[in-house]
């Protein structure tokens, strides 16, 4: 357990720096080779910086707004903006234009930092017509360029600002806008105490040593990313190297060889389902042997989970783990143990198959609105399959209430420091989501065990009911749909309707590959058409959803060419289904499935 505890994110940052000064925090893979800038280095930008802001006029309670992916500079932004008592304001790169446009307008941020000299040249007018936007600076830009990022750490480093010291956790550090899944993004106001006192209870019951290290991918605009990989890693003088792209990321873990890594449930989905083709594409006594590993490794759980050991097992348990599973492991660099999921409930069926090969899954649960962490297991409280207990000083109820159909689940309501300040400029939104004595209603629905675990059953809002009167909560099913090789993405509807249909958005490598080896040819989209490609996806359907109510399963899909992304408006940044969005693309095709 970690006795350092943080009043405030500036407090956290200057404790950390001082701390592992000389130590490794971000690497970036710079013409191929690894570059590692220090905690000390770290400091020093950051005091550069809000030196720079400083100069430009920023003070307590100002925005600053970034549009950028993971990078050094991030992190130098935010913790500068911090140092001032100004708010920092995080958008993504791979976001509309319009929604940038309603952030900055309704943040009212000052200034603008961005990564690419692309986006610099499509907002750099922007303060010509946006009243409180005074100034736009770009990171890719020389440093002799007024409107360069390195010119502004120049600027500071000649008028330098210490950090305030009159910093209160209670103030506003950040506003992090929500994924609009139903409208327009909410402003989160996230207080510096908000955060720390997740960062605070990570310490207690999760610390990390100096050697851990993650390969991040996961947006710091998303805030699971940024208090858990951000905050807390460098709050415990770990190292966060940042990967070269989605399509990279296997090969930088290799390279990196991290010891934990920090993700939502879909990118886990398609670690699960890449592993999965390799052990069907291997010999038959690979396969064998693979899968006796597995069920010994399920053998051990189950003992484990009364108390007990068997010796035999564990011998057996070694040698697989030599002949096997440790190859497995090697492909993400040998070292990693930990595996931090959350945005979303993940399956059990990849959480305990990477749980088996012997990386420790370890799932939590939040909201932004909860900075983000309410639950999470951790070392010697784990059950796969819940989202874990509430953190130190979380309080969880269910408020059976808010559900038509409850029985042991309802609304999962979160009390304690973590829980937000309010909406920005919304107070009857934030009126409508607080309880009278300060609780937050999440909007998910959950039940929690005898020992207090907590298990999501998906968005109260997603849930709808059939023509026979029972009730459906489509992610869950989406998510086990999306276990299969050939789907990449599944959207299940039937509000009002007799049964269940889906949209289906098949692999398309995958459905190549499989095309190929059973002699079909022809493009990608003529593939869809088959009826041989349509008889595959309805029987990955039918295994897939074997074990649900017989009123959830699917009846009847179509095939979609096209992916679902956040570049056509389908999906959020956080990736999470717009399924408004959805329906008003592909309703008709939709609509179609049902009589």
């Amino acid at each position: 357990m970690s006795s350092r505890k943080f009043r405030d994110l500036v407090d956290m940052q200057q404790q950390s720096v001082a701390a592992f000064g000389g130590r490794r925090l971000f690497g970036t893979k710079e013409a191929g080779a690894w570059r590692w800038t220090t905690y000390a280095e770290l400091g020093r930008r950051v005091d550069d910086l809000r030196g720079g802001l400083a100069k430009l006029g920023v003070g307590k309670g100002d925005a600053v707004a970034i549009i950028s992916s993971n990078r050094v500079e991030w992190a130098v932004a935010a913790y500068a903006t911090y140092g001032l008592g100004a708010v920092f304001v995080p958008m993504y790169e791979h976001q509309l234009e319009s929604d940038w446009e309603y952030i900055l307008r309704d943040s009212g941020a000052r200034h603008l930092i961005v990564s690419s000299r692309s986006i610099f040249d499509r907002v750099r007018g922007w303060p010509e017509r946006l009243q409180d936007l005074e100034g736009v600076c770009c990171m890719s830009l020389p440093r002799d360029d007024e409107s360069s990022f390195g010119g502004l750490e120049h600027l500071g480093r000649e008028n330098p600002a210490q950090a305030r010291e009159d910093i209160d956790p209670e103030d506003v550090c950040s506003i992090i806008y929500t994924s609009g899944t139903t409208g327009k993004p909410k402003g989160v106001l996230l207080s510096h105490g908000n955060i720390t006192s997740n960062v605070n209870a990570i310490h207690e019951i999760f610390p990390l040593s100096m050697e851990d290290c993650s390969v991040s991918f996961l947006p710091w605009a998303h805030s699971f990313g940024q208090t858990v990989e951000l905050h807390c890693l460098l709050s415990m003088g770990c190292q966060v190297a940042f990967a070269e792209s989605i399509d990279r990321l296997v090969d930088n873990i290799a390279d990196v060889k991290p010891t934990l890594l920090v993700s939502v449930p879909r990118i886990f989905n398609k670690i699960y389902a890449g592993l999965q083709k390799k052990i069907d594409e291997g010999s038959g006594v690979k396969k064998a042997l693979f899968e006796a590993g597995m069920a010994n490794e399920e053998e051990r759980r189950k003992l484990a989970e009364v108390g007990r050991t068997s010796l035999v097992a564990n011998l057996k348990g070694a040698l697989f783990d030599r002949l096997i599973f440790s190859k497995v492991r090697e492909r993400f660099g040998g070292r990693l143990k930990y595996a931090f999921s959350g945005g979303a409930a993940m399956s059990t069926e990849v959480a305990e198959f990477i749980d088996r090969i012997g990386i420790l899954v370890y799932e939590g649960y939040g909201l932004t609105e909860t900075s983000p962490i309410a639950t999470a297991n951790c070392r010697g409280h784990r059950k796969i399959g819940s989202v874990g207990r509430p953190i130190p000083g979380v309080r969880v109820e269910i408020d059976s209430s808010a559900v038509e159909d409850g029985g042991d689940e309802g609304e999962i309501i979160v009390f304690g420091p973590n829980v937000m300040k309010g909406y920005h400029n919304l107070p009857e939104e934030t009126a409508s989501v607080m309880t009278e004595d300060g609780g937050f209603r999440t909007g998910d629905r959950g039940r929690l065990d005898s020992d207090g675990y907590l298990y999501i059953t998906g968005r109260i809002k997603e849930q709808y009911k059939l023509e026979n009167g029972k009730y459906v909560v489509p992610a869950p099913l989406e998510e086990q749909l999306q276990l299969s090789r050939y789907i990449t993405q599944a959207y299940v509807d039937g509000a009002n309707r007799p049964y269940n249909a889906a949209l289906i958005v098949p692999d398309r490598e995958a459905i190549k590959q499989w095309a190929a080896e059973h002699g079909l040819e022809g493009s990608f989209e003529d593939l869809l058409d088959h009826d041989d490609t349509r008889r595959l996806i309805g029987g990955e359907l039918a295994r897939l959803s074997a074990d649900w109510k017989g009123y959830e399963r699917v009846r009847e899909f179509a095939l979609l060419g096209e992916e679902l992304t956040t570049e056509n408006g389908m999906l959020t940044p956080s990736l999470k289904l717009k399924r408004r969005k959805v329906v008003e693309k592909h309703g008709d095709i939709l609509r179609g499935l049902w009589p």
